[in-house]
């Protein structure tokens, strides 16, 4: 039998939660019928209002800001095996539906009612990351669900995240089940490649852009192409895929630009690509001086906004970055613009594009829009899991 505590919220906190969110913060619990000091990371507990109604189960993280996170809205259950296995299959029927291929995230945390949870699928071999420590205290029932509803050929439990250092949390990769090589093969949109799954960025791959590296097709075919914040060339090597004429990419890492290279020779492209090392804003004004130009440049950055209270310096560096871009760019070219902030929105970026442009002395029109695929599911109650957008503006 399971043990739970019971955790009250105070007058009014239940509203966000009826509403469909998951999170619990610490300044909504009544102080007077409970003290986080009683409470461990992945202790259980139901949450209720000031009148004793459920509201649901959480597990509890009582060091956080977020002190408990919903995993059964409305309901008190176990977060066991059967749990596990009940949640990964409504994920992994999600996922079929959309994709013909098993390429792709498995789990996207709260949205698929599994918070804290990642799941990466590379065909037979599956990364894992728990980014708090109360859902790490349940990996076990879970990595077993996993392996008994996909028999995979290995598991990575990759634990580096950032929201891992926030918490303190011990950093690591570990193989936790069967073998898992180095480097891991992939296909999406028909291109292959080769994630670098032990040492690489995140899970060392980023499925959710993949929606909009389909659409780079029409833009690309015999044109040059400047892919910015390339990593591994997962816009890159698409767009050379695809029918560019030629592919720069740049990135800070040089492990990343081999990458880029080895990813490049998979597909038969080495002739069309080469790679740049060097710092994004510095290696770009090196550019411009150097006279180049490309018809199609592509950003797609790292979060330059990881708080809300970063918003302006943020925005400032987004437009900073599209302006350096559109000087790069030739009339008639197209930009592709990239966020994976949060706490930008849609309306911010394009205010951004829409300055960068003015300081660039050019006009802009917005052709297509992108934004998370399906395996990033957005969960309506839950802002924070929209986090991804991308904007083609052409270059008039």
């Amino acid at each position: 039998m399971t043990a739970f505590a019971d955790l009250y919220l105070r007058q009014g906190a239940d509203r966000r939660l009826r509403a469909g969110h998951l999170w619990v913060y610490s300044n909504e619990i009544d102080s007077k019928r409970n003290t986080l000091a009683n409470y461990q990371a992945g202790d259980l507990v139901r949450v209720l209002d000031t009148q004793g109604r459920l509201l649901g189960s959480a597990y509890m993280e009582p060091q956080s800001l977020i002190c408990a996170r919903l995993y059964a809205p409305g309901e008190e259950r176990a977060l066991d095996g059967e749990f596990f296995t009940r949640r990964l299959q409504r994920a992994l029927q999600g996922r079929e539906i959309a994709f013909d291929q098993p390429f792709y995230r498995l789990v996207y945390g709260d949205s698929d009612l599994l918070p804290g949870v990642v799941i990466d699928r590379f065909g037979p071999q599956l990364v894992v990351q728990f980014n708090n420590a109360g859902i790490e205290r349940y990996r076990q029932p879970l990595l077993q669900a996993l392996q008994a509803l996909l028999q995979p050929e290995g598991i990575l439990l990759r634990g580096d995240s950032r929201a891992r250092r926030e918490s303190g949390l011990e950093e690591s990769a570990e193989v936790v089940f069967g073998q898992v090589p180095e480097r891991v093969p992939l296909e999406e949109n028909g291109v292959q490649f080769l994630a670098p799954v032990h040492a690489g960025q995140k899970t060392g791959w980023f499925y959710d852009h993949r929606m909009s590296r389909a659409r780079l097709a029409p833009w690309v075919a015999g044109r040059s192409v400047l892919d910015v914040y390339s990593y591994i060339g997962g816009w890159g090597i698409q767009a050379a895929a695809f029918g560019a004429r030629q592919v720069s990419c740049l990135d800070s890492s040089a492990v990343a630009l081999e990458g880029v290279m080895r990813n490049a020779e998979l597909n038969g492209l080495a002739d069309k690509v080469t790679v740049r090392q060097g710092s994004a804003p510095e290696t770009m004004k090196q550019m411009i001086g150097e006279g180049l130009s490309f018809d199609v440049v592509i950003l797609d950055p790292p979060a330059f906004i990881q708080r809300r209270k970063d918003l302006k310096k943020g925005i400032a560096a987004y437009r900073r970055i599209n302006e350096l871009g559109l000087r790069l760019l030739a009339p008639g070219g197209l930009l592709v613009s990239g966020s994976c902030s949060m706490h930008l929105g849609r309306a911010d970026l394009m205010s951004a594009l829409q300055q960068a442009a003015v300081r660039a002395g050019c006009q802009l029109r917005v052709v297509e829009q992108g934004a998370q695929g399906p395996d990033h599911p957005i969960h309506p109650g839950i802002p924070e899991t929209e986090y991804l957008k991308a904007i083609f503006a052409r270059r008039d």
